[in-house]
């Protein structure tokens, strides 16, 4: 066990908190998390916010005290600091992820209501949900999975109009930038020999939401790198998409 857990002295909320971290793994941390009755939901990205509170009952579970400042340190070292920028609310780091080009990256899931404001964007994809509530869905023969509409960016092109584009590709929806709105982005940091489809200094995928108005449309594609489409509810969207590295999103943003 490599659980630590600084002093609760970090307001938010009315009252303060302490951060629980693991040096070792995301699992390990979780697994402790729960066995102490810490909710999903106070889960950093990183760490776990403890209500001071509840901090006796942590350290009586096996956390050791450490300083705040060893707890940067620990997840520096360890390779499980997610790194934000103020505002912004971390949901998780995914190690390890293999694509289907034979790319290696860790992914670091970070929900925010602001545009990336740095080059560095080569994706954007969309959560389009209907007036019911229902989610636009394509499937992807490359990766034969479900997924929101989205793609990869052309030269030049800002993640809104990009985005836009995808989303009338691969659904038929027509869609305006100012229907638009950020919801979240994926960072990706690759950690193997073969880069794939990226290329260096662009590791940022945008995400957006759009709301339509009206009951969603049939669906239909202009374009061969989808083959599916439908219309689901959150609970054939979870059974279709829950194993996805970036679900976490979609249960932080939707959940």
């Amino acid at each position: 066990m490599s659980i630590w857990i600084d002093q609760p002295i970090w307001p938010r909320h009315g009252t303060v908190f302490a951060h629980l971290v693991s040096d070792a793994s995301l699992a390990e941390l979780h697994e402790f998390a729960a066995r102490v009755g810490l909710h999903p939901r106070s889960f950093e990205g990183d760490h776990y916010d403890v209500p001071h509170e509840r901090y006796a009952a942590v350290l009586a579970a096996g956390a050791t005290s450490t300083s705040g400042g060893n707890v940067v340190r620990l997840l520096v070292a360890s390779g499980l600091r997610l790194r934000k920028r103020k505002g912004d609310w971390p949901v998780a780091r995914v190690p390890s992820m293999v694509f289907p080009d034979g790319t290696t990256a860790s992914v670091d899931l970070i929900a925010s209501d602001r545009l990336i404001d740095r080059p560095g964007v080569f994706a954007a994809m969309v959560f389009v949900q209907d007036v019911d509530g229902r989610f636009a869905l394509v499937h992807s023969p490359r990766r034969d999975s479900w997924g929101s509409p989205g793609g990869w960016l052309e030269a030049g092109e800002p993640a809104a109009v990009g985005a836009v584009r995808e989303v009338a590709e691969e659904t038929g929806l027509v869609l305006a930038g100012r229907d638009l709105t950020p919801c979240a982005y994926e960072r990706f940091e690759i950690t193997g020999a073969v880069l794939g489809r990226w290329l260096p200094g662009r590791s940022y995928l945008q995400v957006f939401r759009a709301q339509l108005a009206a009951a969603g449309p049939v669906l239909t594609a202009s374009e061969d790198d989808v083959d599916g489409w439908q219309w689901v509810d959150w609970v054939q969207l979870e059974a279709l998409c829950g194993d996805e590295f970036w679900w976490p999103l979609a249960e932080r943003l939707f959940g």
